[in-house]
């Protein structure tokens, strides 16, 4: 097994026994590990705290820099939607991982594909219910704004 694969798997394993869920990711670039993480919602009750959301915030930090373009993300869990949206947004361009989203709906850990199955769907018929409220007449456009500022 590649090293780095091994490394998430191992988190994983390492996590279980702590009482968190089956997932660990390791970002890589240059064949070195930049940024570990595992699943920390036992303990933090934070949704958005995913191995590879983890890892990705850890790099970001370190680095000080929102692009990880040229990065490489192992991860034990086919990524979830969450999770592979922000890679997209850092720039990662390649991702391993190891155990399906069939493979995590096996035991009990459907949730993902709930949701990619979700995203697939026309806003209108998705079971998250999204409603525009546009700006009020002469309120200031924060994206204006921001293009403005930039």
């Amino acid at each position: 097994m590649n090293p780095f694969m091994k490394r998430a798997v191992e988190l994983a394993i390492d996590n279980v026994h702590d009482g968190g869920q089956p997932f660990g990711a390791v970002l890589v670039h240059d064949q070195q590990i930049i940024a570990e993480g595992v699943n920390t919602l036992h303990k933090t009750y934070d949704i958005s705290g995913h191995a590879e959301l983890l890892a990705i915030r850890k790099a970001q930090e370190k680095l000080q820099t929102n692009d990880l373009s040229g990065y490489t993300m192992y991860a034990s869990g086919e990524p979830c939607p969450m999770c592979l949206t922000a890679m997209y947004f850092a720039g990662i361009e390649n991702v391993y991982y190891c155990c399906s989203l069939e493979d995590a709906v096996q035991v009990g850990l459907g949730k993902s594909k709930e949701i990619y199955q979700n995203l697939q769907k026309n806003k209108e018929e998705r079971s998250l219910t999204m409603i525009q409220m546009p700006l009020e007449k002469g309120q200031v456009n924060p994206m204006k704004l921001w293009k403005e500022h930039k």
